[in-house]
């Protein structure tokens, strides 16, 4: 007990010379939180050998985090399966970081004041500081940069791809549509992560295929199924970066295209008899459902079943994946409920004084979406995605 005292009284005394020891008190006590907080989660302590032991720590992350007393910087530690959020990050996160830093440009950048103002009224941002804005700025894109190009996994069974557009101001001071593309996948453990998010100028086949040619570089080899709408750039730089992939057509989007070919008194019945297509068990129920609905809506809507006799086939695919849920694989909602987020915070912005800001502000919100995942259970059951990527190697080896 002697002994104990004696050892933290010499670190209660290590504080005094600090510049600000309330803070540097602070911070050790977080340290030392979320040192014991991870060995529990993992089972054990880093380097013991344990029959308890669940996981492995894996280095740690740098993280800001703003408290009443003043900004630290904690070194969170990584853990290899499950991953880890300490408990008391809950109020500030780094999309408010984000916002603030936005805010802050779009003022240097001539965006009117009036407007500014209650930009920053509607987001709780009152009385900022340049220093403290460049401060954040600083480590926000250094966290940002650091996101998008980290070491990724070699094998992802699934991944989904969209573009978001955005009005962005470029260098000359001009406003043009940006093309946002974003990718998420699932990986080997069941867990669902955002992998990339790029501005280009517009989407054609050869800024897909620079998208997904940074995806190799930063380590995938292979993807069993990709999903996303019909664009024709994303088929073409599939088929020459991921050779040996499979494309699946988002159902939801090809029925959209599909039903612009019928009026609108007569949708909501021939969308009714679509949907059955793609509920089947089986490819074949699924095929012979088709062949109904051509035979009774044929002559009567001869460019809607045109559209659908095209891309029938690519809109089926996720029927060769019989071990996997077909909704989760079948359509791009997945990553249509994060563009709603995207859009939900963007439309409040309106128009971003630069890409910097733009990436920002979005990939700060999606680097905490993938923290999130880290501690939720598997999306897919990793036995069934071990199974997939098994013939999918197969068929590679095969062809």
């Amino acid at each position: 007990m002697k002994n104990d005292s004696r050892i933290f009284r010499e670190i209660l005394t290590g504080f005094v010379a600090e510049e600000d020891p309330l803070l540097s008190m602070l911070k050790w006590m977080m340290d030392q939180l979320m040192q014991i907080e991870a060995e529990q989660k993992i089972g054990a302590s880093k380097g013991e050998h344990s029959s308890e032991r669940k996981s492995h720590f894996s280095g740690y992350r740098p993280r800001r985090f703003d408290t009443r007393l003043g900004t630290v910087y904690l070194m969170i530690p990584k853990i290899r399966k499950g991953g880890y959020i300490p408990f008391f990050i809950t109020e500030k996160r780094r999309s408010e970081q984000a916002l603030i830093s936005m805010v802050k440009e779009a003022y240097v950048n001539g965006v009117s004041t009036r407007k500014i103002e209650r930009l920053a009224k509607q987001m709780g941002i009152e009385n900022i500081s340049a220093s403290q804005v460049s401060q954040i700025n600083k480590g926000l894109d250094e966290q940002v940069e650091a996101f998008r190009n980290r070491r990724l996994e070699k094998s992802y069974p699934f991944v989904w791809v969209d573009a978001l557009y955005e009005k962005v101001r470029n260098p000359e001071g001009r406003v043009v549509s940006t093309a946002i593309m974003i990718a998420y996948g699932v990986t080997l453990e069941g867990r669902r992560e955002v992998l990339a998010i790029e501005p280009f100028r517009a989407e054609t086949a050869e800024t897909w295929r620079a998208f997904f040619e940074k995806l190799k570089a930063r380590g995938v080899e292979d993807i069993a199924l990709l999903i996303s709408d019909a664009h024709f750039g994303i088929q073409k730089a599939l088929k020459e970066t991921f050779i040996g992939s499979s494309w699946q057509r988002c159902k939801v989007h090809f029925m959209r295209n599909i039903l612009a070919h019928v009026p609108p008194k007569s949708k909501e019945r021939f969308a009714a008899r679509l949907k059955q297509i793609w509920l089947q068990d089986t490819k074949r129920d699924a095929m012979m459902i088709a062949e109904t609905i051509r035979e009774e809506f044929g002559k009567k809507f001869p460019e809607a079943i045109e559209v659908l006799d095209s891309g029938l086939e690519d809109s089926l695919q996720f029927y060769h994946f019989p071990q996997i849920d077909k909704r989760r694989i079948g359509s791009t909602n997945v990553l249509e409920r994060i563009n709603k987020e995207i859009r939900r915070r963007s439309r409040v912005v309106s128009i971003f004084p630069s890409k910097t800001s733009y990436l920002r502000l979005i990939a700060t919100y999606l680097m905490e979406y993938t923290e999130d995942w880290e501690v939720e259970r598997s999306y897919i059951k990793p036995v069934k995605l071990q199974e997939v990527m098994d013939i999918y190697e197969a068929q590679l080896r095969a062809a």
